[in-house]
C-alpha cells in the first residue's frame, strides 16, 4: 500500500537527498523524482522525509540498521529575510550575475557553500526578480502609452500664413520643379552628349584603315555629328517646352 514504507523504500529517499544535495539540486525535485516513481505525491513524501528525520535523532537502532548518515540531512528552521538583507542580497547577486557569473554560482558564494543556504538566496533572488518583472513591464507599458520616443513636442504658435507668405512659398516650390526639370533634362542631354563623342572618338581612331573603310567611317562620322546636332536641339527644345509650360501653370495660378 501507498500509506505504508518499506525500509528499502526510506533508505533509498534519504539516498535520493543525499544525491541531489551532492549536485546542488532543489531538494523539492527529490522529493518530486521519488513520489514519480513510488506513485505518491511529493508533499506527501517531504512530510514523510523530515518526521523521519526526526525519528532517527532518537532510534540510533534503525538509524544503524538503515545505514543512514544522519549529518547529511539536518533540519534548517525557516528564518525570513529583513528588507535590509533583502536589499543586500538583491545588490550582491546583480553585482556578480552582471560579471558573467550565474545566479546559482552567486548564490553559492555568498552561501559559503552551504547548499540549503544557496537554495535559500537561489529562491528569494528570483521570487524578487518574478515581482519585479511584473511591475516594471507596468511601468514600461504606462509610459510608452503616455508618450512615444520618437514624438518632439512642438509649442503651437496659433500664427496662420499671410497671402504674401503663401505666394512667396508657391513661387519657390515652382522654382524648386523648374530646377529639377532643368537638371533632369541636361543630365540627359550629357549622357547622350557623352555616348556621341565617344563614338566619335572611336570613328577617329578608325581612320587610318583602308580607303574603304575610311569611306564607312565618314559615313559614320556623319551620322554622329548629325545626331550630336539634333541632341543639342532636343535638349534646347526641352527646355524651352519646360519654361512654357511653367510660365502658364503661374499664370493661372495668379488668374
Amino acid at each position: 500500500m501507498k500509506g505504508i514504507w518499506k525500509n528499502s523504500e526510506v533508505k533509498e529517499l534519504f539516498e535520493v537527498v543525499e544525491d541531489f544535495k551532492e549536485k546542488n539540486k532543489s531538494l523539492k525535485l527529490a522529493f518530486v523524482s521519488h513520489a514519480q516513481k513510488y506513485g505518491r505525491k511529493p508533499n506527501s513524501v517531504r512530510n514523510y522525509y523530515y518526521h523521519e528525520v526526526d525519528n532517527l535523532k532518537i532510534d540510533g537502532n534503525r538509524l544503524e540498521k538503515l545505514g543512514i548518515n544522519l549529518s547529511l540531512h539536518n533540519k534548517t528552521n525557516v528564518t525570513y529575510f529583513s528588507p535590509d538583507e533583502e536589499k543586500e542580497l538583491m545588490k550582491e547577486v546583480d553585482s556578480m550575475v552582471q560579471k558573467g557569473v550565474s545566479v546559482r554560482k552567486a548564490c553559492l558564494t555568498l552561501s559559503g557553500g552551504d547548499v540549503n543556504q544557496m537554495l535559500r538566496y537561489q529562491n528569494k533572488y528570483r521570487n524578487f526578480l518574478a515581482k519585479n518583472k511584473k511591475n516594471c513591464e507596468k511601468i514600461d507599458k504606462n509610459d510608452k502609452l503616455s508618450k512615444p520616443d520618437n514624438v518632439i513636442a512642438f509649442k503651437k504658435t496659433g500664427k496662420t500664413l499671410s497671402d504674401s507668405e503663401v505666394q512667396s512659398l508657391f513661387m519657390g516650390l515652382v522654382r524648386l520643379v523648374k530646377r529639377n526639370a532643368m537638371e533632369e533634362s541636361e543630365e540627359a542631354y550629357k549622357s547622350r552628349l557623352t555616348q556621341a563623342n565617344e563614338n566619335l572618338r572611336k570613328a577617329i581612331a578608325r581612320l587610318s584603315l583602308t580607303q574603304r573603310d575610311n569611306d564607312k567611317l565618314k559615313e559614320e562620322l556623319s551620322k554622329v555629328k548629325t545626331e550630336n546636332s539634333r541632341l543639342v536641339n532636343l535638349n534646347l527644345q526641352l527646355r524651352c517646352d519646360k519654361a512654357e509650360k511653367l510660365r502658364q501653370k503661374l499664370e493661372q495660378k495668379e488668374r
